[in-house]
């Protein structure tokens, strides 16, 4: 069984980001721990892993993004639900998305905090990796409501008014 299995739900659409997306956080865990022990001769290797991740979490929030805005034309998506899975994703997803999620965060903060002003500052980018994964999955899996058929998308009518109440 490998570390992390447990974390990711059984026959669910998508648990290939789901996978990547813990791999990513337990890597970072591990170097961060390093890090915090040793961090003179881990300042590269947790720059590395740090700027990687951030890098990857930015092209997945990039694709989610142009994947939404191509999905926007039929259905009702908000950055809640894409990013953050909320009503999009099946319970199981979501909680496993959102703990990578905190826990990537909660790990940068602590490992910051107790070695601060070096190279573990890094860590503060990373939980944009799972941010970006949880975004792809979204675009990718997540069921979002229709788009009425008039165009409007609240009950304040035409959308060509632009908010403006005058």
């Amino acid at each position: 069984m490998a570390l992390g299995s447990g974390l990711v739900p059984p026959d669910v659409e998508g648990s290939g980001l789901i996978r990547a997306c813990w791999a990513g956080t337990w890597v970072f865990i591990a170097v961060s721990v390093l890090t915090t022990a040793f961090p003179d001769p881990m300042a590269v290797p947790i720059a590395v892993v740090s700027l990687g991740l951030l890098g990857l979490g930015c092209w997945a929030m990039l694709w989610a993004f142009q994947r939404a805005l191509q999905r926007s034309r039929y259905e009702l998506i908000g950055v809640g639900g894409l990013y953050f899975l909320a009503g999009c994703a099946p319970r199981p997803v979501r909680v496993s998305m959102m703990a990578a999620l905190a826990l990537e965060l909660a790990v940068a903060l602590a490992a910051a905090s107790v070695r601060p002003f070096t190279a573990s500052a890094f860590g503060i980018l990373v939980p944009v990796y799972a941010l970006g994964l949880s975004g792809a999955w979204g675009a990718r899996h997540g069921t979002f409501p229709p788009r009425p058929p008039d165009g409007t998308t609240s009950e304040r009518g035409d959308p060509s008014r632009n908010g403006d109440d005058v």
